[in-house]
């Protein structure tokens, strides 16, 4: 049987996919991206996606942490916690149709930023995807990589709901 390093990918039968953060003589301590922390049978029903082979006291905490949110970020689709600008916390967004007799529509600014920032970072997937991919060719990426940015750059109207300028869209910048 090998025996996993941290930082290791699995697929569990129950659990799904995860990375082993710990290793101790009869159990792995793997984070799931769907259930958390769990401490696994060193044998129990998981499939390896990557396999790190290091001893287990050659890595510290702080680089399993940072391997553990890159692999997070790379395999989720998951939002990360975007604040919203100060002077939109608890303000709505009105939707007011031009035909009087219809009525207007209120939906709460924050349920309105968080689809916003769950359509950056589903580019952003993409992004990365793409950039993977071994089924495009160079050009081809190139080509994706410019339609994205022309998307972010229709996305920008948006960024006065960010409360930092580093989370907002970027679309393509003239020289």
């Amino acid at each position: 049987m090998q025996l996993l390093g941290i930082g290791s990918r699995i697929e569990h039968n129950e659990f799904g996919k995860g990375v082993v953060t710990n290793v101790t003589s009869k159990h792995y301590w793997v984070t799931f991206m769907e259930n958390g922390l769990e401490t696994i049978e060193l044998d129990s029903g998981f499939d390896i996606i990557e396999a790190v082979e290091d001893e287990v006291d050659t890595i510290s905490f702080s680089e399993v942490e940072q391997s553990l949110i890159s692999i997070l970020r790379r395999w989720s689709d998951a939002s990360t916690l975007i604040p919203i600008a100060d002077k939109w916390k608890g303000g709505s967004l009105i939707l007011a149709p031009g035909d009087l007799n219809l009525s207007k529509k209120e939906i709460p600014i924050n349920t309105f930023f968080h689809k916003i920032v769950m359509v950056r970072d589903r580019i952003r997937v993409m992004e990365q995807k793409i950039n993977a991919s071994k089924n495009l060719d160079d050009q081809e990426k190139v080509d994706l990589q410019q339609y994205i940015t022309r998307i972010y750059g229709s996305l920008t109207t948006f960024n006065v709901l960010f409360k930092s300028q580093g989370d907002q869209f970027v679309g393509e910048r003239t020289k």
